[in-house]
C-alpha cells in the first residue's frame, strides 16, 4: 500500500510494539505528529516540557521495561536538546531510538532556519545514526535502527528524516516479524570457558563484582545460581544494583569511591575477582595500579573492547552475560570457601554503613522509603550525594529497579527517567531522589507528570548547596565554597503546586513516614521537600587517586583531624 513517510514512521513503531513515545513537536516534524494524532489510540505520546526530558524519559522507560525507548524532536534546537539524554544512554548502554526531523533535502547544508547536522553531532554518542533522504529507504532504516539499539551491547540510535521524506509516498508492507529482531550472538569460545572454569575451581578466596551488563542481560537468576555454586561474596557497581539481591547475606554492598569498606576490602583481599558485565570505571577501581592487586581477574563481558581497557585482566569470556553464566553453571562443580566467607562476614559486621541518627538526613529518608515500600519500588536518582545515598541505603532485590546516570553523571536525569519508568511500569511505585541543585535542572518536568497524570513521587533532599561539590570543597579545597551555595527564595512546594502537583515540606524525622504514605495514597505526582544539613557528607569515601582499601569514614576523618 502507498503511505507517506510519516505514516511509515508510525507503522514501523507499531511493528516494534512501541506503545509510548516521548517528545516535543515543531515545524520540521509536524507531518509525523499529524500521523501520530491519527493513531493516538495505538501509540501514547507524552508531551514533555523540554526535549532533554523526552530523551531521559525514553531512557527511563527502556531501563525499567527492558524495551527500546523512543523519543521525538524537531530540527535544530529541538534535536540538539536531545544530545545530553542520548549521551547519557550511550554511556550506560541503554537502547533508545531518537527520531528527529530535519529541513527539506534541498535546504540541507545551507544554514537554513532550524537546520542542524544532528547526525554529525551525535556520531560519537550513538551506536549508529542515520539521515534519511529517500522515502523508499525509510522503513528499512527504522527497522535496522531498532535492531541495532537492542542487539549485543545495547545503546542509542538516531534516525534523522528530512521533512520532504515525511511527506513523500512509497509502497509499504507491514512486517510483524520485526518486533524484537536482533543480530545473532557470536558463539562463546570454548577455550575461554575452560580457562574460566579452571580459575574458578582453583580459587580459595573468590569475589564477584556485578555490573550493569548483568542487569541489561536479564541474568539475575543465572548470577544467583553462579554465586551459590562458587560460594563467594558479591559486590556491585552503581549500574549493577539489583543484579544480585541486596538482602542476601553474602552481598557486601557497592564497590568503589563511595562503596562499603567491606566490599573494598573484600576485593583487595580476594585471590580471584570475577567481573560480570562491568567496565572498571575509575569511580569503581580508584588507583588502578593498586586495584585487586593480589587477585587474578576474570572478566565476563559482551563487548571485547572493554577487555584490558582500564584494568589488565588474567582471562576473559566474551559473550552475552546470561549465556556465559548459563554455560558456567552447567559445568561448574559446587565450591566451598567457609573460612573466606567467615572473613567477609566479619568485615560486614565491623564496617556497617552508618549516619547521624538524631536529625533528618538523606540516608534516613532513603531507609524510610525502603521500609515503607518493602523494597518493591523503582528508584530513579539525580547525581551526587542523593545518588550515593540511594545506592547505599535502599536494598535492591531485583534488576531494573535502580535507574541512574552512571557513566555521564547527568544532573537533571532522574525526573524525566522517573516519568518514563512509571509510564512503562504503571503498577510500580516510582520515586525520584534528587538534591535541590539537580532538581533545578529539569524541574519543569513536574508539569509533564501533572499534565499526563503520571504519579511519580519526587523527593528533594534540600541542603541549599551543591552537596557533593561542597563535600569535595570541604575535604580537598580548604572549605572555599565557590559557586556551590544555593541560598535563594525558591519554594519547591509552591512550585509543585503551581505546576499542578502536590507539594509538602518536612523538617523532622517523624514527618517522613506520613509524607511518603500520603504521597503514595494520593495517586498524584508529589514533591516532598526534605530539609537537611548543608554539610552532611557521603561516607565511606576514597580520596581521588587513592586505593579503594583506603576508604575512610566520618569517624576516621574525625580521628585524623584531632
Amino acid at each position: 500500500m502507498q503511505l507517506t513517510g510519516s505514516e511509515i514512521v508510525i507503522k514501523c513503531l507499531e511493528e516494534q510494539h512501541v506503545d509510548t513515545v516521548f517528545g516535543y513537536p515543531g515545524g520540521a516534524i509536524l507531518n509525523i505528529y499529524d500521523a501520530l494524532y491519527k493513531n493516538a489510540d495505538k501509540i501514547r505520546h507524552i508531551l514533555t516540557s523540554h526535549e532533554q526530558g523526552a530523551a531521559h524519559a525514553a531512557d527511563g522507560y527502556a531501563r525499567a521495561t527492558g524495551k527500546v525507548g523512543v523519543c521525538f524532536a524537531t530540527s535544530g534546537p529541538g534535536a540538539a536538546n536531545l544530545v545530553t539524554g542520548i549521551a547519557t544512554a550511550y554511556m550506560d548502554s541503554i537502547p533508545i531510538v531518537a527520531i528527529t526531523a530535519n529541513v527539506t533535502t534541498d535546504l540541507l547544508g545551507k544554514d537554513s532556519f532550524q537546520e542542524i547536522d544532528i547526525a554529525g553531532i551525535t556520531m560519537p554518542i550513538t551506536k549508529h545514526n542515520f539521515i534519511v533522504k529517500d522515502v523508499t529507504k525509510l522503513a528499512e532504516t527504522l527497522r535496522r535502527a531498532f535492531c541495532i539499539a537492542r542487539s549485543g551491547r545495547p545503546g542509542p540510535v538516531l534516525v534523522d528524516i528530512t521533512k520532504d521524506v515525511t511527506a513523500n509516498k512509497t509502497e509499504y508492507e507491514f512486517d510483524a516479524g520485526q518486533a524484537e529482531r536482533r543480530f545473532p550472538e557470536k558463539p562463546v569460545d570454548e577455550e575461554e570457558i575452560r580457562t574460566a572454569l579452571s580459575m574458578l575451581e582453583e580459587s580459595k578466596r573468590p569475589c564477584v563484582l556485578a555490573g550493569g551488563g548483568a542487569v541489561i542481560s536479564n541474568a539475575h537468576k543465572e548470577l544467583a545460581e553462579f554465586v551459590e555454586k562458587l560460594d563467594a561474596p558479591v559486590c556491585d557497581t552503581l549500574m549493577g544494583k539489583g543484579a544480585f539481591n541486596g538482602e542476601k547475606p553474602n552481598y557486601t554492598g557497592m564497590l568503589g569511591m563511595h562503596g562499603t569498606k567491606s566490599s573494598n576490602l573484600a576485593v583487595t583481599k580476594c585471590d580471584l575477582l570475577v567481573v560480570v558485565g562491568a567496565r572498571f570505571s575509575d569511580r569503581v577501581t580508584g588507583n588502578t595500579k593498586r586495584f585487586a592487586k593480589d587477585a587474578k581477574i576474570l572478566q565476563i563481558d559482551i563487548d571485547p573492547a572493554e577487555i584490558d581497557k582500564n584494568v589488565k585482566t588474567t582471562a576473559s569470556v566474551i559473550g552475552e552475560i546470561k549465556t556465559v553464566l548459563g554455560i558456567l553453571n552447567e559445568r561448574l562443580s559446587g565450591q566451598s570457601h567457609p573460612e573466606w566467607m567467615e572473613t567477609v562476614k566479619e568485615l560486614k559486621e565491623k564496617y556497617p554503613l552508618s549516619y547521624q541518627q538524631d536529625v533528618l538526613t538523606g540516608p534516613y529518608v532513603i531507609e524510610k522509603i525502603y521500609e515503607i515500600t518493602k523494597g518493591d519500588a523503582i528508584i530513579t536518582t539525580e547525581v551526587g550525594q542523593n545518588q550515593m545515598w540511594a545506592a547505599q541505603f535502599y536494598k535492591y532485590q531485583n534488576p531494573r529497579t535502580f535507574l541512574t546516570s552512571g557513566g555521564l553523571g547527568t544532573m537533571g536525569y532522574g525526573l524525566g527517567a522517573s516519568i518514563g519508568a512509571k509510564v512503562g511500569m504503571p503498577e510500580k511505585l516510582v520515586f525520584n531522589i534528587a538534591g535541590d541543585g539537580c532538581f533545578r535542572m529539569n524541574m519543569n518536568e513536574i508539569a509533564t507528570a501533572a499534565r499526563s497524570d503520571v504519579p511519580i513521587i519526587q523527593v528533594v533532599l534540600n541542603n541549599h548547596v551543591l552537596g557533593m561539590v561542597r563535600q569535595w570543597q570541604n575535604l580537598f579545597y580548604g572549605k572555599r565554597y565557590s559557586a556551590t551555595v544555593l541560598e535563594d527564595a525558591v519554594d519547591f512546594v509552591k512550585l509543585a503546586e503551581a505546576m499542578g502537583a502536590r507539594g509538602c515540606r518536612i523538617t523532622k524525622k517523624e514527618e517522613v513516614e506520613p509524607a511518603v504514605r500520603e504521597a503514595i495514597a494520593s495517586g498524584r505526582p508529589t514533591v516532598i521537600e526534605c530539609m537537611i544539613g548543608c554539610d552532611d557528607m557521603v561516607f565511606p569515601m576514597v580520596s581521588p587517586g587513592g586505593a579503594i582499601e583506603e576508604a575512610f569514614s566520618q569517624e576516621d576523618l574525625e580521628k585524623k583531624n584531632q
